[in-house]
């Protein structure tokens, strides 16, 4: 029945008013971290219904590396033909020119800010096999008997798991290791290999693990307890608010796409969203769709990355 209505929906939105862009091309979708981890989920969800209203195949296209900027400044140097897009993420478009001094990109002058897609709840899992504790109040107590002793694994230096670690451990006063990998996908084979036992990413990477009992999720960054995982409790409902912001990934474009691309590709992924399957393939892996206007995502991107200047100094967070 999903399948049914997905494929009417679509057909009956096939051709959203003013969308005209090189007919027969395929349009690029970058995605600037590995295959299997959140932002490539989210792509992946959307690029077939977007290649169904746009008429015209989307290609998704991994270049990962960096904690995104390998993948964002390869999209920055793209020619601003309407045939190229790319899904920024609040570590890309916030936490990466927190952090670093130097990127290979500018989140604000090299992108044209298209729409937000969806937010991202983070979680806290572990590998209960090599970590001894059933929650998150034996965690903390665990690190505090150890500290230094226990490894994280994030997607990498500069990533929004990098800083959701550095902010467990500010928060709640314990000691751990950062190991950072090349994208979601590998960090989360060391952590179910059990070479490290603890993770922070979004909720959409670790869900099938935790489902299958391979991982055990102990919070999440969201509102209120989420549908896929209603026994985990919230870092806010534990008393640890600052940890409770989730992440959200968008769609940026060169600079210099025309703003009617721009607008044009915002209503595409706008009628996409409101479709009640893509919504609900996104929801069962733990991400939410959203959707915003260009001028919208324009001023989140800008206030999200003074936001995560202000986080990287409380968790005194500084790469070269």
């Amino acid at each position: 029945m999903l399948r049914r209505h997905f494929i009417s929906t679509l057909a009956a939105a096939s051709v959203v008013p003013g969308i005209s862009f090189a007919q027969g091309k395929p349009i690029r979708l970058v995605v600037p971290f590995p295959p299997g981890g959140a932002t490539d989920i989210t792509a992946r969800v959307l690029g077939e219904p977007l290649g169904k209203i746009l008429q015209q195949p989307v290609v998704i296209d991994n270049r990962a590396g960096a904690g995104g900027s390998i993948g964002m400044a390869e999209l920055a140097r793209a020619t601003p033909d309407g045939l190229t897009f790319g899904v920024a993420t609040l570590s890309t478009h916030g936490v990466n020119p927190a952090v670093y001094q130097k990127l290979p990109y500018d989140p604000i002058k090299g992108f044209v800010a298209v729409t937000e897609l969806v937010k991202a709840p983070g979680v806290i899992v572990i590998n209960p096999s090599v970590l001894p504790v059933g929650s998150f109040a034996e965690l903390v107590k665990y690190l505090k008997a150890n500290p230094g002793k226990v490894s994280y694994a994030t997607p990498g230096n500069g990533t929004i798991g990098h800083m959701w670690g550095e902010l467990f451990k500010s928060s709640t006063g314990t000691s751990m290791v950062h190991i950072p990998y090349r994208g979601a996908g590998p960090a989360i084979n060391d952590v179910l290999a059990g070479q490290v036992p603890v993770y922070f990413d979004q909720v959409a990477s670790s869900l099938p693990h935790v489902k299958s009992g391979k991982l055990k999720a102990l919070a999440v960054s969201w509102s209120g307890r989420l549908d896929v995982l209603p026994e985990v409790p919230t870092y806010g409902e534990l008393g640890y608010p600052v940890n409770n912001d989730p992440s959200w990934f968008g769609m940026v474009a060169p600079a210099g796409t025309p703003a009617e691309i721009a607008l044009r590709m915002q209503q595409a992924v706008a009628t996409a969203l409101k479709d009640h399957a893509v919504r609900e393939r996104l929801a069962l892996q733990g991400l939410y769709a959203s959707g915003t206007t260009p001028p919208e995502f324009t001023k989140q991107i800008a206030g999200e990355i003074e936001k995560m200047r202000k986080v990287a100094e409380f968790a005194r967070i500084r790469l070269d």
